[in-house]
């Protein structure tokens, strides 16, 4: 799921991230036409290959959402669509007579872009990632990190680190699920990097007899996948390799349960949905593809407004 802005180049991002014109590709958009400004929320399946391994890919884009001049709750529709992916999965759950697998359509990851200011976050920044933390894993992202020098880079992150921790807000990976010693100590390494700098690009350039991802500057290509230029490919590992379990886990572990505990205490249980009377009213939770070893990721993209 991805969320932010418009014009900080999520739909880009999303199709450099793993190499494919995943976000319009339904809609048949060619790879030199402009891709066009979402403007509802849209969620769109891809099967895509990591090496040598096929994987399912969903992504969720949203509109820019502070786009409108009154931006009072414009995080709703989203903790909207969040929670209904919840409750999608907790009554097929209850069914009496559900399903092998569960269809799952539930988010796993939120990628956020933060305008490349250089300054502070905005307090629309602050109350959106705090609003959505209780509910989704929030990953926080530079977006045209191109636009600022290292050294700015650097302090805009440690800036960013220190609003998020002061505001109360984790974000992905959360401290409190560290499993082991070994664990807080890798995570720790992450946390310490985020928000990830990130430049995105479809186009290629030839750059030392190879062709690259990159963006033109008047002083030269931008290499995307280059560490030494951004960090696009330690956020790409870090999505779909090396957390890429993990971060399902907390969403069935965490987010979820927390999800259905709250319905079930509201309800006074969630009755199976059947047409048979049952004394039972909750079924214990099932593994599902979401939660089995499965190559499956589902990501929500956002972005405050126009930069």
């Amino acid at each position: 799921f991805t969320s932010g802005h418009s014009g900080l180049g999520k739909s880009t991002l999303v199709n450099t991230l793993f190499k494919s014109q995943v976000s319009r590709r339904s809609a048949g958009w060619a790879r030199d036409e402009k891709i066009p400004k979402t403007v509802e929320i849209k969620a769109v399946s891809h099967v895509i290959e990591e090496g040598g391994v096929k994987m399912k890919l969903t992504v969720v884009d949203t509109p820019g959402f502070g786009d409108q001049i009154n931006n009072d709750n414009c995080w709703e529709p989203i903790s909207k669509y969040i929670n209904e992916q919840y409750e999608k999965f907790l009554k097929e759950e209850v069914n009496i007579t559900r399903k092998k697998r569960i269809p799952d359509t539930r988010v796993h990851c939120c990628l956020y872009f933060i305008s490349p200011t250089g300054h502070s976050l905005r307090q629309l920044d602050t109350e959106f990632m705090k609003r959505l933390s209780h509910s989704v894993n929030i990953i926080p992202v530079i977006a045209k990190a191109d636009t600022l020098t290292i050294e700015e880079r650097q302090e805009f992150k440690q800036r960013v680190r220190k609003e998020l921790e002061m505001s109360g807000i984790e974000f992905y990976p959360q401290k409190e699920f560290d499993d082991d010693m070994e664990d807080k100590s890798d995570n720790d390494k992450i946390r310490e990097a985020m928000p990830f700098a990130v430049v995105g690009s479809d186009k290629e350039y030839q750059v030392n007899g190879k062709r690259v991802l990159g963006r033109k500057t008047a002083w030269g290509i931008v290499e995307v996948e280059n560490p030494n230029h951004c960090e696009f490919a330690q956020l790409r590992d870090f999505l779909i390799r090396s957390h890429l379990q993990d971060l399902k886990e907390v969403t069935h572990n965490i987010h979820y349960e927390t999800y259905r505990a709250k319905r079930l205490n509201e309800n006074g249980g969630l009755h199976p949905i059947s047409s048979a009377e049952t004394q039972e009213t909750v079924l214990p939770p099932l593994i599902t593809e979401s939660t089995k070893e499965t190559n499956e990721l589902s990501l929500i993209f956002l972005c405050p407004v126009e930069v």
